[in-house]
Formats: structure tokens, C-alpha cells, sequence
């Protein structure tokens, strides 16, 4: 048997951060961080020691913390995941925080603003908005239908209302129209190196081709019959894509066309205006 204080100890000489440690027996042991700091010295029964060494060796060969607890925090809202979705990552919520200030500001004088959330994998992007936004009537498709069990799931557990549909992009929307789009597709270009470090997830949400603007493009060139007029596109995408998701949105007859920064400052999240 071992205490907190070299249970964690070891997790780190086994090549974890200290935070993954923490959370990890954190979560074996029913505690958070701050009991763990506290109470360093408490020995670990020998159940709970195996539970968290598992754990440990798991992370080691490369499965997500968020896999490994059940759920990942996104935009406030606990949400639950496993190995059919992505991770959901802190830097989409600068996605979230656009609409929301669309919906708040732009999109007002709308009385139930339609929205929809191509791609939602965990339903992440579409429940925060829901959540911040509850006036607001959401939509969101995902081609995986063990995706969207897992949204459905999330859905239920935090009593948010989204209407759920299974589909590739727009062919899921046969002639629906909306005030707002938002997505966060695939965009990584299939031989980029940072795969390797992102095997434990499904690979049809990380890359959609080889360049990895296949799914921007497909989404951007489908978007004008399905956005009604001064309705926004916005539009996640990989730090050094910027550029090339802005000159498709203006190809496409998109005005306002803007970018913004995750929160390391790199451009993320590109939108547009629908011309009236």
C-alpha cells in the first residue's frame, strides 16, 4: 500500500503530469484536488491502489483524462463522454461565446432564433448555447449515430431541449433554413503529425482529407440555402487555416467575414454574414 502523496509520486515517474494524476486519483477515491493536498499522507486501501494504478497504465498508452473519468467540463456544463466522440477542448468555446453574443446582440430583435450545430459529436456546442441561450430553438446533426446517443444522453442529464439528427452536414437538413450555423469539424490534414498523439479519439472528427479543409469547404458551399438572409456561419478551424476559411466565406457571398483567437491567441474561429 502506498499514500496519496506516493501514489501520485509514482503515477509521475511513470510519465503523467501532476495534474492527471491528481484527477485521476481524485476521481478513484471520490475526493477532489484540494483533499488530495490536504491529506497527502492518507494510505491508499489496496482496491483503490489497483483502480488507480489501471487508470494510470491506460493514460500511459495514450486514452484522454476525460475517457478515463467519464466526462469533461465544457463552457460550465459536466458533460459526458467516452471514446465515441472528441474530447470536447476549452479553446471551442470562443465558438460558444460568438453565438451567444450574436443571440444576445445581433440576432435579438428575433423572437425564437433558430440555430443549428453541424457535427456535434457530445452535444457540447449545442447545449452551451442552449444553456446560455434558452429562448433560442437548437438543432444539431452528427453522421455518427453513436455520437449522437451520447449527445441525447448529455441532453437529458442537464434538461436542455435540442432537436437531434443524424446526417452528414446539410443532407441531414433537407430544406431547412436558419438565423445561425455553427460547427466544429474535422480539420486536420490527414498526414499531420499530431494524429499520432490523437489516436485514442475517432479519427472521422479529427480529419476530414488530406488537406483538411474537405469538411469547411463542403459546409461553407452548402450553407447559402440553408441560412436564411443575414443569418451568420461560423466556423472552427485549425490555427494556420484562417486565411483559407475566410476567402471561402467570401467566395461563397459571405459578408462581415471575421476572425477571432482560441486563448493562446491563435486564429480559431472564423464567421460570416449571409448577405440579405
Amino acid at each position: 500500500m502506498s499514500t496519496v502523496r506516493e501514489a501520485i509520486g509514482a503515477a509521475r515517474l511513470a510519465g503523467l503530469d501532476r495534474l492527471d494524476a491528481q484527477l485521476l486519483l481524485g476521481h478513484v477515491i471520490g475526493r477532489d484536488r484540494a483533499w488530495l493536498l490536504a491529506h497527502d499522507d492518507e494510505t491508499l486501501p489496496a482496491r483503490q491502489q489497483a483502480q488507480f494504478d489501471a487508470l494510470v497504465n491506460r493514460r500511459r498508452h495514450g486514452e484522454p483524462v476525460a475517457y478515463l473519468l467519464g466526462e469533461k467540463e465544457f463552457h460550465g456544463l459536466a458533460l459526458q463522454v467516452d471514446a465515441r466522440v472528441l474530447v470536447p477542448r476549452p479553446d471551442t468555446e470562443v465558438l460558444v461565446d460568438w453565438a451567444v453574443e450574436l443571440l444576445r446582440h445581433d440576432l435579438a430583435g428575433i423572437e425564437r432564433p433558430s440555430v443549428v450545430d453541424l457535427g456535434t459529436g457530445s452535444g457540447a456546442i449545442a447545449l452551451a448555447v442552449k444553456h446560455d441561450c434558452p429562448a433560442a430553438t437548437l438543432t444539431a446533426s452528427d453522421a455518427s449515430a453513436d455520437a449522437l446517443a451520447m449527445a441525447q444522453a448529455n441532453a437529458r442529464r442537464l434538461g436542455l431541449a435540442v432537436e437531434w439528427v443524424q446526417g452528414s452536414w446539410w443532407s441531414a437538413l433537407p430544406g431547412r433554413k436558419f438565423d445561425l450555423a455553427l460547427s466544429n469539424p474535422p480539420y486536420i490534414a490527414a498526414g499531420d503529425a499530431h494524429l499520432g498523439a490523437l489516436a485514442a479519439e475517432p479519427i472521422a472528427a479529427l480529419t476530414p482529407g488530406p488537406s483538411g479543409l474537405e469538411a469547411l469547404r463542403e459546409i461553407v458551399a452548402g450553407a447559402g440555402t440553408h441560412l436564411r438572409p443575414r443569418a451568420w456561419l461560423l466556423l472552427e478551424h485549425g490555427f494556420d487555416q484562417g486565411e483559407a476559411v475566410r476567402g471561402l466565406l467570401r467566395s461563397a457571398g459571405f459578408t462581415d467575414v471575421q476572425t477571432r483567437q482560441d486563448l493562446g491567441g491563435q486564429p480559431r474561429c472564423t464567421g460570416g454574414r449571409r448577405q440579405p
